[in-house]
C-alpha cells in the first residue's frame, strides 16, 4: 500500500516493551512517533535511541520554555539527538524562538499555540482572552516572523494557521508545518482531556500536513487495523 502517510502516534507509555512491540507493528503504516515526558523520563537517552534505530521519524515533543540561552542550549543538545521536529512553547516570546531558529541545524523546530486540553474558560482565565482564534493568529503571525517550521495547534485552529500561512510566503519559507494533536476518530468514545478536537479526516479536510494520535491507537485491541482505517479515511 502506497500513501502520504500523515499519522504520528504518540508513545505516551511506561512500558518499554510494550511500546517497542506496537512500534514494531506499526512503522510501515505512520509517518513517525512522538516522544514526550513520559516516555523520555521513563526510558531516557536509551530508550530514544532504541526507537530511533528502528528507522522511523521522531518528533520528541519536550515543548521547551524558559529563557533564551536556556532553549538555545536545549535545542543544541536536542538537534545532537536528530528528531524530525522538536517543539517549544510560542509564548516564550521572540528571543526564545528567534535563539532557536540560529541554533536548531537540522531539527525542525514546531511552536505550540494552545494546548488543546484547554477550553474557552481556562483560556479566557490565563490568557485573558475570549476570543480563541485572535490568540492563534497572533501566535501563528509571530512564530512566523520568527522563522519557526511550524505550530502546533487543535484541530479547530487549522483554517485560521493556514490563511495565515498563505498570506506571509512573502517570508520565504519553504515549509509551515501544521502539526495537529486533538484527533479523535469516529470509532473512540471514551471521555479524556481532549477539549478541543476533530475527527482525522475533518484535520486532514482542513489543511494540517500531520494528525497526532495517541490513546486511540495505543489503547486499541488492534492498533494496526486502527491506524489502516485511519489512513482510509484520510486517502
Amino acid at each position: 500500500m502506497t500513501f502520504n502517510k500523515k499519522v504520528i502516534v504518540a508513545l505516551d507509555s511506561n512500558n518499554f516493551k510494550q511500546t517497542e512491540n506496537l512500534v514494531d507493528k506499526i512503522k510501515e503504516q505512520i509517518f513517525g512517533v512522538k516522544i514526550g515526558y513520559e516516555f523520555f523520563f521513563n526510558f531516557g537517552l536509551d530508550g530514544y535511541k532504541k526507537i530511533q534505530n528502528k528507522n522511523i521519524n521522531i518528533f520528541l515533543d519536550l515543548k521547551l520554555h524558559d529563557i533564551p540561552n536556556t532553549v538555545k542550549n536545549g535545542i543544541e543538545a536536542i538537534a545532537n539527538l536528530n528528531p524530525y521536529f522538536t517543539t517549544l512553547h510560542i509564548s516564550g516570546g521572540d528571543e526564545m524562538q528567534k535563539i532557536s531558529y540560529l541554533t536548531k541545524r537540522k531539527v525542525r523546530v514546531l511552536g505550540v499555540s494552545i494546548l488543546t486540553s484547554m477550553d474557552e474558560l481556562q483560556i479566557k482565565k490565563y490568557y485573558n482572552s475570549n476570543n480563541i482564534g485572535n490568540l492563534v493568529t497572533k501566535f501563528v503571525q509571530y512564530s512566523i516572523e520568527n522563522k519557526l517550521d511550524g505550530i502546533v495547534c487543535s484541530p479547530l485552529e487549522i483554517e485560521i494557521v493556514n490563511k495565515i500561512k498563505h498570506l506571509n510566503l512573502l517570508y520565504g519559507q519553504k515549509n509551515f508545518y501544521i502539526v495537529t494533536p486533538g484527533i479523535r476518530p469516529k470509532s473512540y468514545n471514551k471521555k479524556d482531556d481532549q477539549k478541543r478536537y476533530m475527527t482525522p479526516k475533518q484535520a486532514i479536510d482542513l489543511g494540517a500536513d500531520y494528525l497526532v494520535i495517541g490513546r486511540p491507537i495505543t489503547e486499541s485491541s488492534d492498533p494496526l487495523n486502527e491506524i489502516n482505517s485511519i489512513n482510509s479515511t484520510i486517502e
